[in-house]
């Protein structure tokens, strides 16, 4: 199974008819990866088709196959690509990085002046990211559309975001800003994930460590990783 095996494409109002089964997965991938995610309804995913802000994929036989939203922030001034996700039977395709490609560039046209930011605990999506141009920031980069920090409140991990008043939290913050005419350290980023995946593994155990453990700072943890990768 290859990409040629899929089409990937902005979604359509008539693919409401798959919101049901998208949020589904969702709901039970996050719960199999034991981390949250802002849950969404069947009513919010298919209006985000009805607008034309979501991508979905499907196998060339109609199986559903994966989806990604767009959300906007602080007035359109931030944008989010959310919920991604793809059918457990269609994984280690490749089909993750091409939904994401997919809607990073239906972000960009229709937001061309919006910076696109995640969170994320996954290597994978931290890798795709670091592809597209995204360097990891500091939480305080982000939004704080208050809006934006109540999706949080369905993570599992939402009370740890609390203690840290909101600098810090088990996932990484990552950030795609426009104005930047050049994205090196996104490209650096990169390469080192591909280079030392196993120690980008435990630099997240040990953030978590200590998240769990004391109010350690966003910097801090920064450093740590600064440490880790020059090894």
């Amino acid at each position: 199974m290859n990409l040629n095996d899929f089409i990937v494409q902005v979604a359509l109002p008539e693919h409401r008819v798959f919101a049901e089964e998208i949020v589904t997965e969702m709901a039970e991938s996050a719960k199999a990866r034991g981390t949250g995610i802002a849950k969404r309804s069947p009513e919010y995913v298919a209006n985000k088709m009805q607008e034309g802000k979501s991508v979905i994929a499907f196998h060339k036989d109609g199986t559903w196959a994966g989806f990604c939203y767009i959300e906007t922030w602080s007035h359109g001034q931030f944008v989010a690509n959310s919920g991604l996700i793809v059918s457990p039977k269609f994984r280690k395709a490749g089909l993750a990085k091409a939904i994401k490609e997919e809607i990073f560039s239906l972000s960009r046209k229709l937001y061309p002046k919006a910076k696109i930011f995640g969170l994320t605990t996954g290597l994978a999506v931290m890798k795709i990211n670091s592809d597209l141009g995204y360097e990891p920031v500091t939480y305080s980069e982000l939004t704080q559309d208050e809006d934006f920090w109540k999706g949080c409140q369905s993570c599992v991990n939402f009370e740890i975001l609390k203690m840290k008043d909101r600098k810090n939290c088990m996932c990484t913050a990552m950030l795609y800003d426009p104005a930047e005419k050049k994205h090196e350290a996104a490209k650096i980023f990169a390469e080192e994930l591909q280079k030392k995946p196993k120690l980008y593994e435990r630099f997240m155990r040990i953030k978590q460590r200590l998240i769990l453990k004391q109010r350690t700072g966003l910097k801090s943890l920064i450093v740590l990783f600064t440490l880790i990768f020059d090894k």
